[in-house]
């Protein structure tokens, strides 16, 4: 759904002293009106218009505003309107009360554009509230999770040393290679940073075994070393082909408005993508000749099998 961003600008009368007997709505009302102007955005999962973060841009072709319900035009208010306009009470105990509003909608390359209606699910008013960022940190806190597990967070890179190749009954080294990733995403209206780093991994054999959640990567040995054990290697007691697979825990931190760090609950899980490992078995043979006296010899390099 795309991002909607308005520029709003609201004027509610306020009663004159001084205001005629004979139009006691639309006197005072350019004097001492309460002029509001704020850009807005529609929040693609509430539906509600809520504050847009500083420097937010949007690709909507479309400039949005709001007109109070009953206004007629910039100096009046129709009196007959007024009586049956929207209730918009406040949603909190001692919060304050919602102005009910007509949104507008233009093309946003025109100058002076001839404003229309906007249609939504609902085309009568609407109560349009003054939300402070501070109002919706709760709602962040709550869905956070959710978020962070919906992220495109990168898996772990895996490497299986030897390979494509590993020998039955010997060690194969196996490990994975995950980075710290930051994203700057919008959630209701207000600028979030996510921080994702891996702190767990899970390997998964091929052949039913596994090891994990285990807090260690592993790493490359040199190819010398190979065979060797390591924190995260593995022996295959059969050969075959595998399909060798690791799973990375990342835990997150968010800040909303450039605000201090806080804990994401709990984590998400991002496998990589499974690679195939062909176990093979060797085979060991001792042959008595000497393959520079008798370069044809049984097993030589270039003689012909018996």
């Amino acid at each position: 759904m795309p991002v909607l961003v308005l520029a709003v600008s609201l004027v509610a009368p306020v009663e004159d002293a001084a205001a005629t007997q004979d139009d006691p709505v639309s006197a005072g009302f350019q004097k001492r009106g309460i002029e509001v102007t704020a850009r807005w955005i529609r929040d693609p999962q509430s539906g509600e218009f809520i504050p847009a973060p500083p420097n937010h841009v949007s690709d909507d072709p479309n400039q949005y505003k709001a007109d109070l319900q009953c206004q007629v035009d910039d100096n009046a208010l129709d009196k007959k309107c007024l009586p049956g306009q929207a209730q918009c009470p406040p949603r909190e105990p001692g919060g304050k009360p919602g102005t009910p509003v007509i949104w507008k909608v233009a093309p946003k390359e025109i100058p002076n554009p001839t404003w229309t209606d906007w249609k939504s699910g609902n085309s009568g008013p609407s109560c349009l509230y003054d939300q402070k960022p501070e109002d919706v940190l709760p709602r962040i806190a709550a869905r956070i999770e959710s978020d962070f597990r919906n992220l495109p967070i990168k898996p772990a890179d895996l490497t299986a040393q030897p390979s494509p190749h590993t020998l039955k009954g010997a060690e194969t080294n196996i490990f994975a290679d995950a980075l710290e990733q930051q994203f700057d995403v919008t959630i209701l209206g207000q600028r979030v940073h996510i921080v994702a780093t891996p702190v767990e991994y899970t390997y998964a054999y091929g052949d039913g075994n596994s090891l994990g959640p285990t807090p260690f990567a592993g790493g490359p040995v040199p190819e010398e070393q190979w065979g060797q054990k390591t924190r995260t290697s593995y022996v295959y007691q059969q050969t075959g082909d595998f399909q060798l697979s690791v799973t990375t825990t990342f835990r997150g931190t968010y800040s909303v408005n450039g605000g201090p760090n806080m804990p994401i609950p709990g984590t998400g899980q991002f496998a990589s993508p499974s690679q195939k490992v062909s176990v093979w078995r060797s085979i060991t043979r001792n042959y008595a000749d000497n393959c520079i006296v008798n370069p044809q010899g049984e097993g030589c390099p270039g003689a012909p099998p018996k």
